[in-house]
């Protein structure tokens, strides 16, 4: 069963392309995949590993991925020095307003404070920069995609019948 959640699962380092195809499959709009990354991430953390390579081994002179802002770069790679050694060092997705569910995600990817790749791939694609810089400006049409968004998530590939199954338990199969 693990193995098909991971198959449905965007990784930090998954190319737009293959976000955009992976929700459109699921029945999703771009618009809607920007919210819900947005919304996924405007709360909650990241452990070091899933973002060391833009502050540490980034195929550029200085080893730092060039659209992350220097200063958050240097912040990460300070609090995140010791990482390999503590895996459980982590940042917060969103740095300025981390236990608010509210836009600022979206403000930070304007400003190169995305902390995953993925993250920061939004505000670089043509097609989902636009839906960036809305929700950014537009805390209200942010709010009002992703109720609509996940209420759409809540009847996606659901199994009824024969194929479904209701669970005593949530937390595993009857």
């Amino acid at each position: 069963m693990a193995s098909h959640v991971e198959a449905n699962l965007a990784r930090t380092n998954t190319s737009m392309e293959r976000m955009i195809e992976m929700f459109k499959e699921k029945g999703f709009t771009i618009e809607e995949m920007v919210a819900l990354t947005g919304g996924g991430h405007t709360i909650g953390f990241s452990h070091c590993k899933e973002f060391s390579n833009r502050i540490f081994t980034y195929p550029s002179p200085s080893g730092v991925d060039p659209s992350l802002n220097p200063k958050f770069a240097d912040r990460l790679k300070k609090m995140c020095a010791n990482y390999q050694a503590n895996p459980t060092i982590a940042a917060f997705n969103d740095p300025l307003t981390p236990g608010n569910f509210d836009n600022m995600y979206f403000k930070n990817l304007k400003n190169g404070l995305g902390l995953l790749a993925s993250d920061q791939a939004l505000m670089n694609d043509p097609r989902t920069k636009p839906i960036v810089d809305k929700f950014a400006a537009d805390q209200a049409a942010f709010f009002q995609t992703f109720v609509e968004a996940m209420v759409k998530t809540s009847v996606t590939g659901v199994k009824t019948g024969k194929h479904g199954e209701v669970r005593v338990r949530c937390d595993r199969f009857n």
